[in-house]
Formats: C-alpha cells, sequence, structure tokens
C-alpha cells in the first residue's frame, strides 16, 4: 500500500474545474492546478521563492468565497470546489494584464504577452493619443558589466527582492522604496549599485519575469538587434570554481557564451548562483560576442 493509504491525513482532495484532483497536504491550490493539468499565468510567483501575493493574474474562483483566492499561495483544503477559467476568472486576469500593460513596457515579458493575448488585454484603452497612460519613462540604470536595471518594465513583482533577502541571498541589497506610482524597487538611498550591499550573485536578474533586470551581455546584444533567442542553445554543465556542485546552463549564440542560468530544479542551486558561477565565464571566451 502506498504512504498516503497508510497515513491519515496525508493528502487532501479537491475538485479543480469538475475534476477530483489529490495533492499532499500543505500543498497549494496551484500545486492541484498543476497536478490536474490546468496551465495557470503566475507573475509574483517561483517554484523557488515564498509567495508574496501581489500581482493576482493567480486568481482563482472558489465556490463559498466572496472574494478570488490566489492559488500561489492558498492552501488546499479537503472539499474545495475551484473553477479556473470562470467569466470572473477571466475577467480578472484580463484587467490586471491590461493594468500592467498601460504603465509598464511588457514587450520582454514573453509569458505575460501570450497570457494577455489569450484574454484579450487591450492596455491601450488606458489612456487616449492625447493624454496617454502614466509610465515610469526612466533611463536604463547602467553601472556596471554585470546586469543592467530598466525600470519601465519592472511590474514590483518582489521575485528580485525576495531572492536577495531571506529566500535565497541574505543580501538585503535592494527593497521597494517609494508609495503609489512612485515606488520602485531601489537600493539604500538609491545610491548606484557598485556603491551598494551588492554581492552581483545575479539571483535577482534569474527570478525577473519581464527584463527589467537583464544581462549586460543580453542588453548589448538587443541594443544592436543582435539578441537571438531562436538560434541560441543551452548546455548544462558544472561551475569549475568550486566543489559545491552548482550546474550551470551555458546560453551560446554564435558559438559564445552570452548568459548563464541555473535550473530551478536542481537539489544544490534551486536556481540560485554565486557571482562567480553567473558572471565569470569570461575567461572561456573573452569577447563574449561583443562587437
Amino acid at each position: 500500500m502506498s504512504l498516503i493509504e497508510n497515513t491519515t491525513e496525508v493528502a487532501v482532495t479537491i475538485n479543480i474545474d469538475g475534476t477530483d484532483v489529490s495533492v499532499p497536504e500543505g500543498a497549494t491550490v496551484l500545486d492541484a492546478c498543476n497536478a490536474a493539468g490546468v496551465d495557470t499565468p503566475t507573475l509574483c510567483y517561483a517554484e523557488n521563492l515564498t509567495p508574496v501575493n501581489v500581482c493576482r493574474v493567480c486568481v482563482v474562483e472558489l465556490d463559498g468565497s466572496r472574494t478570488l483566492i490566489p492559488s500561489c499561495s492558498r492552501p488546499a483544503e479537503e472539499g474545495m470546489v475551484v473553477h479556473t477559467d470562470s467569466e470572473r476568472v477571466r475577467h480578472s486576469r484580463k484587467m490586471v494584464i491590461e493594468f500592467l500593460g498601460s504603465g509598464v513596457d511588457l514587450s520582454q515579458a514573453d509569458d505575460l504577452t501570450s497570457w494577455g493575448e489569450h484574454y484579450g488585454a487591450d492596455p491601450s484603452r488606458y489612456g487616449t493619443p492625447e493624454v496617454p497612460a502614466q509610465t515610469m519613462d526612466e533611463e536604463v540604470k547602467v553601472q556596471d558589466d554585470l546586469y543592467i536595471r530598466d525600470y519601465d518594465k519592472c511590474v514590483l513583482c518582489y521575485k528580485c527582492v525576495e531572492a536577495c533577502g531571506d529566500d535565497a541571498q541574505h543580501t538585503f541589497a535592494i527593497a521597494v522604496a517609494g508609495r503609489g506610482f512612485e515606488a520602485r524597487i531601489s537600493t539604500e538611498f538609491d545610491i548606484t549599485l557598485p556603491e551598494s550591499a551588492c554581492v552581483y550573485c545575479g539571483n535577482c536578474v534569474a527570478v525577473c519575469p519581464t527584463n527589467a533586470l537583464q544581462f549586460k551581455t543580453e542588453w548589448d546584444l538587443r541594443q544592436a538587434a543582435e539578441w537571438k533567442p531562436e538560434e541560441q542553445t543551452v548546455t548544462t554543465t558544472v561551475c569549475s570554481y568550486c566543489g559545491v556542485g552548482c550546474n550551470l546552463e551555458m546560453h551560446v549564440q554564435d558559438n559564445t557564451i552570452v548568459k548563464v542560468t541555473s535550473p530551478n530544479d536542481h537539489d544544490v542551486t534551486n536556481g540560485n548562483l554565486c557571482i562567480k558561477g553567473r558572471f565569470g565565464w569570461q575567461y572561456v571566451q573573452p569577447t563574449i560576442g561583443r562587437k
């Protein structure tokens, strides 16, 4: 017999769009949706981060609940009846994506753009040619050779803050500063990144869903209209700097490494790396693809 059959209260069963799904006790509604094969949009959620419930694109409808619930953080409870594609859910997700798209540049947020098309979101209906919707309209912050910050693309999902803080690096170099439309991710007193507590692990870059945080190598290639992800190959290897055994994913374009990531499901890294693993590959090809 299985563990679930031998042990009480180790699994719960909830109904997702008419189908009963069993998940381990402590799993979330999003886990149950995934188990049921239901594709659910997420933005502030990542499998290696603590949910912060700020984006609301993963909301679902729960029978008996007055409001829509965030599936990424709501624990699955026995007997729940959940609807993931009701009119109320679709309308809510569409509005969230429209609001985000009206204020920030989502041109490099591929997943969110795809979901916007799925729900028929039209951010352009907020504002007019004479009075367009307000945007950040800030210059890209290029303060070093490792990564850039483009706040015109930032949706304040908090993932970079979580990765820099308790969930991964414990550096706490960045946080949300300001209020309302002036809220943004910032270093302490908005000092430059090289002068901050940043240790350049790049874990914030790895979790950014909109490319607001971006490898400098990628940004340079995009500026030159030479960024070609469809032509890139990804090779997994082991970091050579120490004996921890971190896995690296080498993204190669035109026989040149253009960036390095790490798989979220690797039991050593969980997607995280140090500065050497993330950025210390230039010795392989010193030109790093720049022209």
